[in-house]
């Protein structure tokens, strides 16, 4: 007989005389069998089934990245907004073939054999979207091995904020610390078995993360962050045995969670400076770590300004009708070329999504070719321009009655695509505007741009500059340097002394509240032009 899980997360037997107004759900492939309440959501249900389902919005009904398929007659539905009342079989949409492109590298040197103990330890930054851990020997410094995975959460939202609604409640904070405790976990053994060591071996560990990673980690409330002032319930560094918080290290292990810096700005960004070394960077150096969250350092005036714009996860495939995360067969460059558009993928496999970097890159050659005016509003087949080529002029379609662009046989960006990148950039774009405000700087102060994370990584700075997601300035200036947030965790790791200057560096930084500024508004607006 079958196991399966009730709608209160206990073991249940499938067949056993099937309660009153209790039904059974199963999902294809792998005929995972759960029995629930009638009534119960679906995709409540396949969360509690363990059964993968994306929910990038955290169940609104607005990315409709949910849909499955109900029964022999294949009738579609978003399992967010879709009650249980009867015995289904439902289908699911193919599983990507693995975890996408997660960056681990960076440009920073991370110094090595500062610690004076010896075992080994783990640096680890939580991401909204992706969680990475590297394994080092303490003594040396040296890296034994490093593993990645997506952060588990996203289960409940791709964005923090759907996160914080999930965990605002007691039980839900516990389903969150669990989640991201069991994730940790499992990259803590894939490390261990590649360096073939024990984990009780482990004694030390780093955590690095978003605000809201933190306190979720740390199984503190997060309901507050979630409202105006935004306020979190603790910013400052902290050491935790690693049994308290349920992690597979040693015995006596420590944890030591960096300083965060306001409730959108966390440790991440703390961990970013202390690598870049912010804190004597010279004047008009501005670092950009653009991801669910785009948070951003400036360097000017002698001091170091921090803020934080929600730029949604547009950029990393969600609310994208063809979007994805790095993955195989996504596309992740394009540039026109013998008048039509030619593009690569991950992997080089068929196109079948886009990704962010190519989500920026078809924008800028949209807008090269004229198919997208300033305003963001993509031609159709009745107001794209009579000289266009033939061959491009093809690509030209609709869908649902809206413009649209064929980029391959089965990918299409359409006209609300180009509207959420609108609304990611001109948050970004705004972001940085405001900020130079406040230093008394333009774009043309500044030195250098640093563009840290994955996104920054792969992005094409012509593309970016072209769409106004950066300031029109020198491409020389601008430089990518990979996973910044997980070098400062390193940093930390290995050389305990950086402690303080880390806390010092988070304590020195003046916050700017985007979200309640008025200039942000004004800036946000003129940014959502191309």
């Amino acid at each position: 007989m079958r196991s399966a899980v009730d709608r209160s997360g206990s073991l249940a037997q499938v067949g056993r005389g099937r309660p009153k107004g209790w039904c059974l759900v199963r999902f294809h492939p792998g005929a995972i069998e759960v029995r629930v309440p009638a009534g119960a959501n679906l995709l409540d249900v396949a969360r509690q089934a363990k059964v993968k389902v994306r929910a990038d919005c955290g169940g609104k009904g607005t990315c409709k990245k949910c849909l499955v398929l109900l029964g022999s007659e294949g009738k579609e539905v978003l399992a967010c907004q879709y009650n249980v009342y009867q015995d289904l079989e439902v289908y699911l949409a193919p599983a990507p073939a693995d975890e996408g492109q997660i960056l681990v590298s960076t440009s920073i040197p991370v110094a090595t054999g500062l610690h004076p103990g010896t075992g080994h330890g783990v640096a680890c930054d939580i991401g909204t979207t992706t969680v990475v851990a590297c394994l080092h020997e303490l003594a040396s410094g040296k890296e034994l091995a490093c593993a990645a995975t997506t952060n588990p959460q996203a289960a409940y939202g791709a964005d923090v904020i759907s996160r914080i609604h999930y965990a605002s409640t007691e039980q839900g904070r516990r389903v969150m610390q669990g989640l991201i405790v069991a994730c940790i976990n499992h990259l803590i053994g894939q490390l261990a078995t590649e360096a073939r060591i024990d984990p009780v071996q482990i004694g030390q560990m780093c955590v690095v993360g978003n605000t809201t990673m933190m306190h979720l980690f740390l199984g503190l409330p997060v309901d507050q962050l979630g409202q105006a002032p935004y306020r979190p319930f603790s910013v400052q560094a902290a050491d935790v045995p690693a049994a308290r918080l349920g992690l597979d290290l040693a015995p006596d292990a420590q944890v030591h969670v960096v300083d965060s810096i306001a409730g959108f700005v966390g440790a991440d960004t703390t961990a970013v400076g202390l690598a870049v070394g912010i804190d004597q960077a010279e004047e008009g150096t501005l670092v950009l770590d653009v991801g669910t969250n785009g948070e951003l350092l400036l360097a000017a005036g002698g001091q170091v300004l921090a803020a934080s714009c929600a730029a949604g996860p547009a950029f990393e495939g969600a609310s994208i009708h063809n979007g994805s995360r790095a993955v195989e067969g996504a596309i992740e460059r394009a540039w026109l070329q013998d008048q039509d558009l030619d593009v690569t993928t991950i992997g080089d496999k068929p196109a079948r999504s886009i990704c962010g970097s190519g989500l920026v890159d078809l924008i800028a050659c949209l807008l090269d070719l004229g198919l997208l005016d300033r305003t963001g509003r993509l031609a159709g087949p009745d107001s794209m321009q009579p000289d266009l080529p033939a061959v491009m002029a093809k690509r030209v379609s609709t869908y649902r009655g809206q413009p649209a662009f064929v980029v391959a046989a089965d990918v299409i960006l359409t006209q609300s695509d180009i509207r959420q990148v609108q609304l990611a950039k001109a948050a970004i774009r705004a972001g940085i505007e405001v900020m130079l405000l406040k230093a008394g700087m333009r774009a043309s102060d500044l030195k250098r741009v640093l563009l840290a994370g994955a996104f920054g990584q792969y992005i094409n700075v012509r593309s970016a500059i072209r769409i106004g997601l950066l300031p029109g300035l020198e491409q020389d200036r601008v430089q990518a340097i990979g996973n910044a947030a997980l070098a400062g965790a390193r940093m930390v790791l290995l050389d305990g002394r950086l402690r303080a200057k880390a806390s010092a560096i988070a304590r020195s930084i003046r916050y700017i509240e985007l979200a309640t500024d008025p200039l942000f508004a004004s800036a946000f607006s003129s940014a959502m032009q191309f």
